[in-house]
């Protein structure tokens, strides 16, 4: 008598075979039979899958959830997506190594990095640990909905080896690079999957400091490197300035991953004033590999955009003095004030004199803003909708679209703005960085931005957009789908007991309604600690999720079940 059997599933089991009508059979945790379906092997439970797609769990390997597992069992967005294992400490923030006065420091730099609210944090995190094995100790004390991997951050590190030389990024000497690499295998031998960096000037702190080791030389990254041999095992993820990789990165991460033998993994994006940095990035890629070199670029599944709200961190009218002057008001408040004639006018027609800033941010960009219908959010915009187009189409000025977008649903209208990986004016970039051999689906940031951007929920999008729904070019099969963010993103970290519906694999799996399957606009909450803010976005057509064979989802809600654990690579 089994455990328990799905049965007459539509199977797409992450290695991209071709779907399959199959039994799953499931004991202890673990899928012990793939069965042809209608087999009708006897269970303690059965669930009639007939009709409906079965997965693999998904596994996303760019989280930021390093503070939300101090309060958060539930692990949401992720869990609310069929995924059933993270990885957290990306892009060099984290908070282990912590000395004690360095708290309020760590919390200030996952702020300005990451847009999670200070306060949230200052409330939420427990700390309890100094070093990063004594980090995850505490937080794998707590049972969970999804299994979290965990990476050692260089921000805190630098800090905690170096005190403020490190944390302003002056030159680490030898003795500092040796007392970071004990530190690094240390962190991997506890359990810790890699390590990350930033040496990108877009991530800053509260402050406005760069994260520590964004200006690090080959040689403090190659000492790094040389822990993550001695470990045995490691990724080295990191966030680039996208403009400039194949100049400034790309002879040390050759070098680096020469050394550990383990892959280096470079977050990609398309600026758009680098619109075609990306391509010379995908044939470095293809080289490295012929030189037995494990690089790998992380890609997202649609773009990087920011949501403007007036709830949100950015919007237009920041930048303009009439709204400005009532900003700080609560919103009700707000609204009324910004509804009265005068200022109306002002926002409408007067541009700021400010050295042309608004011109700048806000003028120059109205052709890549579209307005979010309440109903349904487009992802893949087309042009003759944008602010611009409707504005030359209806006559109205610019800005009373944009007023009256962000005003709308009580100030809760929405206003979508790509900045990476839209220079093309659709996701013909996405589509074709998805097929390269060398890409891995990555950069949701589940867990962070929480006031600008909410990608959590792409693991929804990659099946209903890419594989089902896509009109504005071509799709992508659904067996690759899945085993994009399945199979491979596991094996880059690996996670080779999971992503794939096979005996003997951990018993991750999800059966979806993938005819239904949908998702909410992203919607702003305040249900972080503090009544913080965040974006969240839910899905529809999630009709059981499992987590070594534990059901943790029935219909889109939590079933109370938590078997997540905290993963550790050295075991």
């Amino acid at each position: 008598m089994h455990d328990l059997v799905i049965c007459n599933g539509s199977v797409v089991d992450g290695s991209g075979s071709p779907a399959q009508l199959a039994d799953i059979v499931i004991d202890a945790g673990i899928v012990t039979a793939i069965e042809p379906a209608g087999t009708r092997s006897l269970a303690h439970r059965c669930i009639d899958a007939d009709g409906l797609l079965v997965t693999p769990g998904f596994v996303d390997i760019h989280t930021h959830y390093d503070a939300q597992v101090s309060w958060d069992p539930w692990v949401t967005p992720s869990s609310w997506h069929g995924v059933t294992t993270v990885v957290m400490g990306n892009c060099g923030v984290g908070f282990a190594p912590a000395a004690p006065d360095r708290h309020d420091w760590l919390i200030a730099l996952m702020e300005g990095v990451e847009d999670i609210p200070g306060s949230a944090m200052t409330e939420g995190v427990t700390w309890g640990w100094t070093s990063y094995p004594e980090y995850l100790d505490v937080i794998g004390s707590t049972p969970r909905v999804l299994d979290i991997a965990s990476q050692i951050a260089h921000g805190p590190l630098r800090a905690f080896v170096m005190g403020e030389r490190g944390a302003a990024n002056e030159p680490a000497t030898d003795a500092d690079i040796e007392a970071m690499a004990v530190l690094v295998e240390q962190a991997l031998r506890a359990g810790a999957f890699g390590f990350s960096t930033s040496r990108t000037p877009l991530h800053r702190s509260k402050d406005g400091e760069l994260v520590p080791g964004t200006t690090a030389d080959a040689r403090e990254l190659l000492g790094i490197g040389r822990a993550i041999r001695r470990a045995g095992h490691g990724v080295f993820q990191f966030a680039p300035e996208h403009a400039r990789v194949p100049i400034d990165e790309w002879p040390w991460m050759r070098e680096l991953a020469a050394i550990t033998g383990q892959p280096v993994s470079v977050n990609l994006n398309q600026p758009d004033q680098a619109p075609e940095v990306w391509r010379e990035v995908l044939t470095l890629l293809d080289q490295a590999h012929a030189d037995g070199l494990p690089l790998y670029a992380q890609v997202a599944g649609r773009t990087i955009g920011v949501l403007y709200c007036l709830h949100g961190s950015v919007h237009p009218l920041l930048f303009h003095p009439a709204y400005a002057e009532v900003a700080h008001l609560p919103m009700a408040e707000r609204l009324q004030a910004m509804g009265e004639p005068e200022r109306r006018r002002r926002i409408i027609e007067d541009v700021p004199d400010d050295g042309g800033l608004f011109a700048k941010v806000v003028l120059a960009n109205l052709g890549q803003m579209w307005p979010v219908d309440d109903g349904d959010i487009d992802y893949e915009p087309d042009t003759t909708s944008s602010v611009a187009a409707l504005a030359a189409r209806t006559g109205r000025r610019p800005m009373e679209l944009i007023l009256d977008q962000l005003i709308a649903h009580d100030g809760n209208g929405m206003v979508y703005a790509p900045f990476f990986n839209y220079a093309y004016g659709d996701l013909s970039m996405t589509y074709e960085a998805t097929l390269h051999p060398f890409t891995r689906l990555g950069l949701s940031d589940a867990g962070a931005h929480c006031g600008a951007i909410c990608d959590g929920g792409t693991p929804t999008f990659m099946l209903t957009h890419w594989a089902r729904d896509r009109r504005r070019g071509p799709r992508l099969p659904l067996e690759y789908v899945v085993h994009r963010q399945t199979r491979q993103t596991a094996e880059l970290y690996g996670l080779t007991d999971r992503g794939l519906l096979a005996p003997g694999m951990k018993a991750d799996l999800n059966v979806i309604d993938y005819e239904a399957l949908t998702f909410e606009p992203p919607r702003m909450v305040f249900d972080l600690p503090a009544k913080g803010r965040r974006f969240v976005q839910k899905a529809s057509g999630y009709r059981a999720t499992f987590v070594s064979g534990v059901q943790t989802v029935a219909d889109d809600e939590f079933t109370g079940e938590l078997p997540g654990t905290l993963l550790r690579a050295s075991r």
